[in-house]
C-alpha cells in the first residue's frame, strides 16, 4: 500500500482530510484487526468537517423523479445522527408503507457501511454487501464519499438523493397524497425564515459541534469547540425557557435536527467526545424538551440505542483503541412522565 496515496480516511459521518503532502517518510501507523482497518495520523495533518452531499436530485410532481408508492427505498444508520432524521420524518409522515427502508449494522470498518441481519440490521434486498455498491451502481465513475442517508430509486437505479436536510423536506412534502398524516408539515410556511436560521447556527455550533470536540486535532481546537458547544447549548437552555419549541409553539424540522443530537448526547458524546462540562439531564428545560419529543411513540421507536453505542464506540478506535462500549449511563430521565404530551 503506497501511504504518499491516501488521502481520504472516512471516519463514521465525518471526514478526516489528510495533507496531501504526507509521503513514506512520514510517521503513520496501519494497525489491522480482524474487522477493519485503523490508521493512526499526525494530528496536524487532520481536519474535520461533515462531508458535502453528492447526489441532489428532488423528488417533486411532474419532475424526473416523481412521488410514487413503493419507488423509493430510504438506506439509514440507526447510529447516524443526519440519517435518523429521516429515520423520524418518515415515520412521523406515515409513509412506511410508501417508502422502503433498509438500516446499515452499526459497524463502520474498512470497506465503510455494510448490511447484515444482526441486531435490527437488515440484509440488502438487491444483494449487495456494502453501500459503497449503490454509490458505484448509480455512478461508476464515483470516487466521492460513502455516507447515509440515501435514497434510492428502484425505477431508475440511482441515488435520488443523499443530503438528509433535503430529504426530509421532500418526505414533508411530496409525498402527502401517500401519507397516513397528510398536511402535517413540519416546514410551514410562516415559519420558513426562523426555522432556517435556527437550524444553521444549531447545526454548526451543536450537531457538528461534539464532533469538532471529539475529533479535535489538538488542544486549542478542542477548548474552542468545546467553549463555543457550551455556550450555544445555554443558548437553546435559554430559549426554552420561554417556549415549548425552537421556533415558538410549533414543533419543527429544527426540533428534529436538534433532538437526534440530543439523544445521543448523555450515553455517547458526554464521554466518547469529551462534552463533558454537563450532561443534557443537567439542564432543566433542555432535558424536559427533550423528554417530551422522546416520549412520542413514533419517535420513540426511531431510537436505537445499541446501535447508536456500539457504532460509536467500536467503530472510532483512534478515539476508543479497545472499542469497550460502556454500560452506562442510566438514561430514566427520558421515561419521567411529563404532562405537555407531543400530539400530531
Amino acid at each position: 500500500m503506497g501511504l504518499g496515496a491516501i488521502n481520504i480516511i472516512c471516519i463514521s459521518f465525518f471526514t478526516l482530510e489528510v495533507d496531501r503532502q504526507i509521503n513514506t517518510n512520514t510517521n503513520i501507523n496501519i494497525k489491522m484487526s480482524t474487522a477493519t482497518t485503523f490508521i493512526d495520523i499526525p494530528t496536524n495533518h487532520i481536519q474535520t468537517r461533515r462531508p458535502q452531499s453528492s447526489f441532489k436530485h428532488c423528488i417533486t410532481k411532474g419532475g424526473e423523479f416523481p412521488p410514487e408508492q413503493g419507488r423509493y427505498l430510504l438506506i439509514i444508520s440507526l447510529a447516524c445522527p443526519w440519517a435518523h432524521r429521516t429515520y423520524i420524518v418518515r415515520k412521523l409522515k406515515g409513509l412506511e408503507s410508501t417508502i422502503d427502508l433498509e438500516i446499515v449494522d452499526y459497524f463502520l470498518g474498512n470497506g465503510g457501511w455494510h448490511f447484515s441481519d444482526r441486531h435490527g440490521s437488515t440484509p440488502d434486498v438487491n444483494g449487495f454487501k456494502f453501500l459503497k455498491e449503490y454509490y458505484i451502481k448509480s455512478d461508476p465513475e464515483f470516487s466521492g464519499r460513502i455516507t447515509v442517508p440515501v435514497l434510492w430509486d428502484k425505477k431508475t437505479n440511482q441515488i435520488v438523493n443523499n443530503e438528509s436536510s433535503e430529504i426530509i423536506r421532500m418526505f414533508n412534502k411530496e409525498f402527502d397524497e401517500f401519507s397516513s398524516r397528510p398536511g402535517l408539515t413540519f416546514y410551514p410556511d410562516q415559519h420558513a425564515q426562523a426555522i432556517d436560521e435556527v437550524n444553521s447556527w444549531i447545526y454548526d455550533n451543536i450537531n457538528n459541534g461534539v464532533y469538532k470536540c471529539g475529533f479535535a486535532s489538538g488542544q486549542e481546537g478542542y477548548d474552542k469547540a468545546f467553549e463555543n458547544l457550551f455556550i450555544h447549548l445555554d443558548k437553546v437552555e435559554e430559549i426554552l425557557s420561554k417556549q415549548a419549541f425552537l421556533v415558538g409553539s410549533t414543533f419543527t424540522e429544527a426540533d428534529i435536527r436538534l433532538f437526534t443530537t440530543l439523544i445521543r448526547f448523555d450515553p455517547v458524546y458526554y464521554v466518547h467526545f469529551k462534552t463533558n462540562k454537563r450532561m443534557i439531564k443537567d439542564y432543566p428545560h433542555i432535558s424536559k424538551y427533550l423528554r417530551r419529543i422522546y416520549q412520542h411513540s413514533d419517535i420513540k421507536s426511531t431510537v436505537d440505542m445499541f446501535h447508536i453505542k456500539h457504532h460509536y464506540y467500536e467503530s472510532h478506535r483512534q478515539i476508543n483503541p479497545l472499542g469497550i462500549v460502556p454500560v452506562g449511563p442510566e438514561l430514566d430521565y427520558l421515561e419521567s412522565p411529563i404532562e405537555e404530551k407531543l400530539i400530531f
